[in-house]
Order: structure tokens, then C-alpha cells, then sequence
């Protein structure tokens, strides 16, 4: 298995304030940054995948969710998200703040 696909196995899990929790594919997080920094790839992303933020990610999981809780919002991956916990009700506002402020892991998908 290359480092790629071994960081794209795995999910961020966030617990937010109502107790529930939420995988978010890693795949999800590591596209947003190599895209960021695919001009210092020839502005290709998928080569910044591959050879900065996978290694990268695979090395040191805390950059993964450093780069997720500074540079992207609920939003960015709500459509992608999954609960693995179920919630009490929560509002949009709720969950950012979860986002922002939640306890945060990376977990192997499917587990």
C-alpha cells in the first residue's frame, strides 16, 4: 500500500459539543492542502498529494488536524462527513463550533 492510500484510509474523527462524532475521510484534508500547494509542484495537486502532504500526513497525523482546524470550516466538509455517535440536536452553529473547538483524532475508516 502506498503512503497515498494509507493516508486516504483513514478519517479525521471530531467529537462535537453535543457528545456525537463525525469521520471526515482524510482524503478530504489532505486534497485542501496539496491543493494549496500544488504551484510548488507545477501546480499539480496530485503530485503534491503524493509526494509533500501524504508523506506528510502519514508521518505526523497532528498536521492533519492542525491544517484542518486552521484552514478549513465545517462547511468545507460537511458533505463528506459521517456520525459514527449519534447527537442531540445541533445547530449549524453548534457544529462550527465543534469544528473549531472539538476534540479531534484520525481513526482508520470503516472502524
Amino acid at each position: 500500500m502506498s503512503r497515498t492510500q494509507t493516508t486516504l484510509s483513514k478519517a479525521l474523527r471530531i467529537t462535537m459539543p453535543d457528545g456525537s462524532r463525525w469521520d471526515v475521510p482524510l482524503e478530504i484534508i489532505a486534497r485542501s492542502r496539496a491543493a494549496h500547494y500544488a504551484d510548488e509542484f507545477g501546480d499539480d495537486a496530485e503530485r503534491s498529494l503524493a509526494e509533500d502532504t501524504a508523506p506528510l500526513f502519514d508521518q505526523d497525523p497532528d498536521e492533519a488536524i492542525e491544517w484542518a482546524s486552521n484552514n478549513m470550516n465545517w462547511s468545507d466538509v460537511a458533505a463528506h462527513a459521517a456520525r459514527s455517535v449519534p447527537p442531540r440536536p445541533l445547530t449549524d452553529r453548534d457544529k462550527q463550533t465543534g469544528w473549531m473547538t472539538g476534540d479531534k483524532e484520525i481513526v482508520e475508516l470503516g472502524g
